[in-house]
């Protein structure tokens, strides 16, 4: 056994991005736990990030939020809409990890022992471009549901009526916002990965502890400075709530962030701020867990 186990590790370094099929495998694992674990914090940094919202859906933090929607809605009203994210989180992140490792192969970021920040940023890219184009109908069904007052009782129902109500652009209004958001939060978040593993783990075995503390100080990173881009992609998802017509007829990015520095100045696009890293943080840590854990397994048993 003790000459055995030096092998898996030499087989987990030594094939650098894996097969196809275990990254779409091992990438579909990672999307759904990330989302799922996380998705309760989720809900209330969309509700921070409304515009104007109603006197009963304004929360001073995160304790507070809680507190509140429990009180009057009840704690179950905070995984409403779970269905819509792990539907679509498993083919999402499938796709969003086997392009990234493709890419990255394809870009020299698997030679050697050197740092490729070009081709992990880029690689990066490629895999939020392809996965948010699966992703984003999930995203606004769940943003919809997420909001104080949504009366949905499935996901379908959602679906349904936003199409019929606003039609099939409003699953698509928010996706060039949300490639301008999660372009960088990518490379950002895959640089910063790359660069935390390469001073905990420079011998690249399978380590959960290196993976876990480097995946989550990416997402914070990442999350933190992206903010700004996520509030504007919820106030366009989430732009057929709301009962007031500027927002309602809210066309794009540029219009979005007008209306969000009118209202509320710079400090407008802070919203949600901490619960986003609140929930970014640990969920990138068990996405990035779990991708490797499910990576090596799969190459460990071939």
């Amino acid at each position: 056994m003790a000459d055995h186990e030096p092998l898996q590790e030499i087989e987990y370094e030594g094939l650098p991005g894996g097969s196809l099929a275990s990254n779409l495998v091992a990438g579909a694992f990672a999307g759904i736990m990330e989302h799922v674990v996380m998705y309760p914090v989720d809900a209330i940094k969309t509700r921070m990030q409304i515009v104007n919202p109603t006197p009963a859906a304004m929360y001073s933090g995160i304790t507070n939020a809680v507190a509140q929607i429990s009180s009057t809605e009840g704690v179950r009203s905070l995984w409403r809409g779970i269905a819509s994210v792990a539907l679509g989180a498993g083919p999402a992140h499938a796709v969003y990890f086997g392009t990234y490792e493709a890419v990255k192969q394809k870009l020299g970021g698997n030679d050697g022992s050197e740092h490729h920040p070009f081709a992990v940023a880029t690689a990066g890219a490629c895999a939020t471009i392809a996965s948010d184009a699966l992703m984003n109908p999930f995203d606004v069904i769940k943003q919809r549901m997420q909001v104080h007052g949504s009366t949905y009782e499935s996901i379908t129902e959602c679906a349904r009526t936003v199409y019929r109500n606003e039609g099939f652009r409003a699953f698509y209004i928010s996706y060039p916002t949300t490639l301008a958001m999660t372009i960088p939060f990518t490379a950002i978040q895959f640089t910063v990965y790359e660069s935390f593993s390469k001073v905990l783990n420079p011998v690249k075995r399978y380590d959960p502890f290196s993976h876990c503390v480097a995946g989550g100080m990416a997402g914070a990173v990442a999350a933190a400075m992206t903010t700004p881009l996520d509030v504007i992609k919820t106030l366009l998802q989430t732009r057929g709530t709301s009962t007031d017509m500027r927002i309602r007829n809210c066309d794009g990015l540029v219009n979005a962030a007008k209306i969000i520095y009118e209202r509320e100045g710079m400090k407008g696009f802070a919203r949600g701020l901490r619960p986003r890293i609140v929930t970014t943080m640990p969920s990138t840590a068990i996405c990035w867990t779990s991708y490797e854990m499910a990576k090596y397994y799969l190459l460990r048993n071939n």
